[in-house]
């Protein structure tokens, strides 16, 4: 297949399009364009990157060469001011023109900052790049008081991460607990009490201004709002995202868009790290004229206070709660069940369940309770439907 491709964003699901165009046979100019100084993995920015374990480097999404290997052209440290779809081009920031016939939206979000008093303030932080890290490991001295506003999972893995360096934490959001519709409310419980456990101190309320807070330092986790400027500007239509079909494509024929900006009409985005990654292999198979990859139960995971916890699909939608192992004493996990099957899981320490879990909900597999509950269960067996409910 010829014809050129022009990548804008190099986060995951940008380079997931790259890398799935490549793999799927296009041999068609591909570049990606990115505003850093290369493409890198988000998640470690609120863990190992901010504590200082790892450097930009050792978080590059593709290892050095990979681009040259595949023929990937990276324009670094430059963004895209403006779409020319009708032209077949896109307008760089430093007044050049690339041209190609398919263009792909990945720009990512920006994270929110609430239109509160004291937002501006400098000692005020959110955390969306690798530039917003390093200033806030600036920050993160031993013995700074810091006040992390949202508990969500970048609120909790910051609060966790600032904790290790020696500083004094709270941790403020009015819901309790914090994301019980994803982890269910027993483990959503227990994993907001473990803060607590690490001398975290937790308020259970919202934050109207930062003028009256005395923090060190503020960190604000209050969500992601996605960037549509330049599908605006362009006319694509746009509703809390640009809206795209099942194919990732726009209201522009020559226009896809993957990642946190895309949203299917009436539905809601996921936002997480493979989501994305899916975006852009289902873009890269709308390109090359393939079937888009089968469709699996979605995933994502967190790590907080040497706690790895996984989430696969809807817990939300289970009617029984099935616990394996101990609630509360690691490695354990939740199945959530609807109808005899089973809908959703959560796992802490436990990857294993996870896996199982997804294979069971993709399977549409029936599992006997009580079964599944035994730790001494080989949930293999499940899989082979051995010990299925009549």
């Amino acid at each position: 297949m010829t014809g050129g491709v022009i990548v804008v964003g190099g986060g995951i699901a940008g380079v997931s399009t790259a890398a799935a165009l490549r793999s799927g046979g296009f041999d068609g100019d591909l570049t990606l364009i990115d505003a850093g100084e290369l493409p890198y993995d988000r998640p470690p920015l609120s863990k190992e990157f901010l504590s200082g374990a790892k450097e930009i480097k050792d978080i590059a999404l593709q290892p050095e060469g990979w681009y040259d290997d595949q023929s990937v052209r990276l324009v670094s440290r430059t963004t895209v001011t403006a779409l020319r779809p009708g032209d077949g081009a896109v307008e760089l920031s430093d007044g050049t023109f690339v041209r190609a016939d398919r263009v792909v939206l990945a720009t990512g979000g920006r994270a929110v900052r609430p239109p509160i008093p004291g937002c501006g303030n400098s000692r005020v932080h959110v955390l969306r790049t690798a530039e917003d890290a390093d200033r806030l490991r600036a920050a993160l001295v031993p013995g700074a008081t810091v006040l992390v506003v949202g508990a969500g999972l970048i609120g909790a893995e910051v609060a966790s991460t600032a904790r290790t360096l020696g500083c004094e934490v709270t941790l403020a959001d009015p819901v309790c607990p914090p994301l019980f519709q994803v982890f269910g409310e027993d483990v959503a419980a227990w994993l907001h009490g473990v803060h607590a456990e690490h001398g975290i101190k937790t308020v259970h309320s919202g934050v109207d201004s930062l003028d009256e807070q005395d923090a060190d330092v503020v960190v604000l986790g209050v969500g992601m709002v996605p960037e549509t400027t330049l599908a605006e500007a362009a006319e694509l239509e746009t509703d809390r995202g640009i809206i795209v079909d099942h194919g990732q494509v726009t209201s522009n024929p020559a226009v896809l868009a993957v990642g946190d900006p895309a949203r299917l009409r009436h539905a809601t985005r996921t936002g997480h790290w493979e989501a994305a990654q899916h975006d852009g292999q289902r873009a890269a198979a709308t390109i090359l004229g393939n079937p888009a990859p089968a469709a699996t139960a979605p995933w994502f995971w967190t790590h907080r206070h040497a706690l790895h916890v996984e989430v696969v699909g809807d817990l939300g939608a289970a009617t029984t709660t099935v616990v394996r192992g101990s609630l509360g004493e690691p490695p354990f996990a939740a199945f959530g069940l609807h109808g005899g099957r089973v809908v959703g899981a959560v796992a802490v320490n436990d990857p294993t369940a996870v896996r199982a879990a997804r294979r069971m909900i993709d399977r549409a597999i029936a599992a006997d309770p009580a079964r599944l509950a035994d730790p001494a269960t080989d949930l293999r067996r499940l899989l082979r439907g051995e010990g299925t409910p009549p």
